[in-house]
């Protein structure tokens, strides 16, 4: 149809014919891409090797995909074919009393082209049971650290819930960068009469367990031992040695919560140990060494009030002093005769 000015208009029938041709194209392609995604998408999950974790002991089954009953299937564990004790059933393959051995990864391929179907990785493990939990303030009043582990493996992975109550609360919890099965706390408050109740909770794809503590503030206080310990001969005093230390760096607050020490020594010719306990001092001379003995010395911390004494320092070694032997001078007789 022309126009006034001779240019060419399509027809009002053929313009809506068009537009609705256009529109189931892109139907169709719409319907094509999505068949293409869901295609792909289900034979990229079936390449993807899946996760099945089965309790060591059990007889096991594993599923070819979502093959129907009757499909034809082979299975090959590691790139090998399965052991021929192993049970087939249709898609399905049976193992009987599974145990670490029969980890590995599982693909099925359908029969006659062996066209892959599916790919499984078999863990082996075992429940977890309830973990060992311990918890200690080496930087009291700061706040204290809880500690656990497993007295058993369970050779699958396994990670840890921990839960913090206070006075009806629950308290942050701060994983330990330096260490995997550690958490710290920070006290709400110093001096409370309420207790701490802790619940560590191990938890794998097979089960889970827990264990709850319960204690007092004062009952956990356990400072570090003390540091750089050393022990040195008092000149011209054979049965002096001059001990002294450091308070452990990791205890805050050493004037505000002073600590006492215990000191023990004993010659290596014994096996009894000598003891002494100091107020707040940092040094000590032992006045009954024996002369010429080499020692042996560790020291102990403690708070002045609370808690309990701490591991002992590393043992140090020392002998008290001893004379310088004199000289030995010798004389020649020297007989003449006349």
């Amino acid at each position: 149809m022309m126009g006034r000015w001779g240019e060419w208009k399509p027809d009002g029938k053929k313009e809506r014919f068009l537009s609705k041709m256009a529109n189931l194209v892109t139907s169709l392609c719409c319907v094509v891409l999505a068949a293409v995604v869901v295609a792909y998408a289900q034979r990229r999950s079936q390449l993807v090797a899946r996760n099945q974790y089965e309790r060591m002991g059990n007889d096991v089954t594993m599923q070819c995909g979502s093959l129907d009953n009757d499909a034809s299937v082979s299975w090959k564990v590691n790139g090998t074919d399965v052991k021929a004790q192993h049970h087939l059933e249709g898609p399905r393959l049976m193992l009987t009393e599974v145990d670490l051995g029969h980890n590995g990864l599982y693909s099925c391929f359908q029969n006659p082209h062996g066209e892959r179907r599916d790919t499984i990785y078999l863990h082996i493990g075992i429940p977890p049971r309830e973990p060992t939990v311990t918890c200690r303030s080496n930087t009291y009043p700061k706040g204290f650290y809880c500690s656990w582990h497993q007295l058993h493996q369970t050779f699958i992975p396994t990670t840890f819930e921990v839960d913090v109550q206070h006075n009806q609360r629950s308290l942050e919890v701060q994983k330990d960068p330096d260490h995997k099965n550690r958490c710290r706390v920070r006290f709400p408050e110093v001096f409370s009469s309420f207790p701490y109740k802790v619940n560590v909770t191990s938890v794998n794809a097979l089960g889970k367990a827990s264990t709850t503590i319960s204690f007092e503030e004062s009952s956990i206080v356990k400072p570090d031992p003390p540091e750089r310990v050393t022990a040195t001969p008092i000149r011209h005093n054979a049965r002096r040695l001059e001990v002294s230390w450091h308070s452990p760096a990791t205890w805050p607050d050493i004037d505000n919560f002073p600590l006492k020490y215990f000191l023990r020594y004993r010659p290596l010719i014994r096996e009894q140990w000598q003891h002494v306990e100091l107020s707040d001092s940092t040094s000590h001379t032992i006045t009954d060494a024996i002369a010429g003995k080499e020692y042996i010395i560790q020291v102990a911390a403690k708070d002045t009030e609370i808690g309990t004494w701490s591991d002992w320092s590393v043992a140090v070694h020392a002998t008290p002093w001893i004379e310088d032997p004199l000289p030995i001078t010798s004389t020649t007789e020297v007989d003449y005769t006349t």
